[in-house]
C-alpha cells in the first residue's frame, strides 16, 4: 500500500484531485476534517488550546469559537505558531492511526492524505510520495473569487501567506499543473495513478 501526500494552495484544484483519486479507489484522509475533530471538546488538543488562549474562546455550546480564536492569532505569527504547534501534532497522530488501520485491513492500494499544510507541517515523512497540484497566481485568484465570493485583495493576501508554487514543487515528487480543465487534470492524475497501482501490485 502506498501513501500519497496531496497538497496545493488556494484554488489550485487540490480538492478536485482528491475527489477524483477517491473514485479510483484511494482511501481519502482529509486533514482539514481531522483538524475539526482535534478541536472537539474532551480531546487533548481542545484542553491545550483553551489553556493556551483562554476560556473566552469557548462558546456557550462548549465548542471552541473559531472566530474568537482566530481573532487572537490572525496577524500574529507567534500566536499562530503556538496554535499550530498544538493542533498539527494531533492531526498527524490521527492521520497515522487511519493509515495504520488501512494498512492492517489491506483493502486499498493507496491512501491519499489531503493536507493544505502538508509541507509546512513537515508531514513528508509519513507519506511515500508528495503530489502537488498548482495553478498560476492569476488563475488561482480568479477561481477563488468566483468560488468563494472574495475580492481580489482578500485572495491575494491568502496566497501571499502561503508557500509559493515554486517552493511546493521543489519539495514534491510529482507536480500537476491545473492550467486548463478539471478533465485535463484528472487525465494526468490517472496516468500517475496507473503507474502507482501497477508498482504496488508488482511490489506485492
Amino acid at each position: 500500500m502506498r501513501v500519497i501526500g496531496l497538497t496545493g494552495g488556494i484554488a489550485s484544484g487540490k480538492s478536485t484531485a482528491a475527489r477524483h483519486l477517491e473514485t479510483r479507489g484511494a482511501l481519502m484522509i482529509d486533514a482539514d476534517q481531522l483538524g475539526h475533530r482535534a478541536y472537539e471538546p474532551d480531546t487533548e488538543a481542545f484542553r491545550k488550546v483553551v489553556q493556551a488562549f483562554g476560556d473566552d474562546i469557548v462558546g456557550d455550546d462548549g465548542q471552541i469559537n473559531r472566530r474568537a480564536l482566530g481573532g487572537k492569532v490572525f496577524g500574529n505569527q507567534g500566536e499562530l505558531d503556538r496554535l499550530t504547534g498544538i493542533v498539527w501534532p494531533e492531526i498527524r497522530k490521527m492521520a497515522l492511526a487511519e493509515i495504520d488501520a488501512a494498512r492492517v485491513e489491506g483493502k486499498v492500494k493507496a491512501v491519499v492524505l489531503e493536507a493544505a499544510v502538508l509541507l509546512e507541517a513537515g508531514w513528508q515523512d509519513i507519506v511515500d510520495e508528495v503530489w502537488v497540484v498548482y495553478a498560476e497566481r492569476e488563475q488561482a485568484i480568479a477561481r477563488a473569487m468566483a468560488r468563494d465570493g472574495l475580492d481580489e485583495a482578500a485572495v491575494s493576501a491568502r496566497i501571499d501567506s502561503q508557500m509559493t508554487n515554486e517552493q511546493r514543487i521543489e519539495q514534491s515528487d510529482v507536480a500537476f499543473e491545473n492550467a486548463t480543465t478539471a478533465e485535463a487534470l484528472c487525465a494526468r492524475l490517472d496516468e500517475r495513478w496507473a503507474t502507482l497501482t501497477s508498482e504496488s501490485v508488482g511490489a506485492a
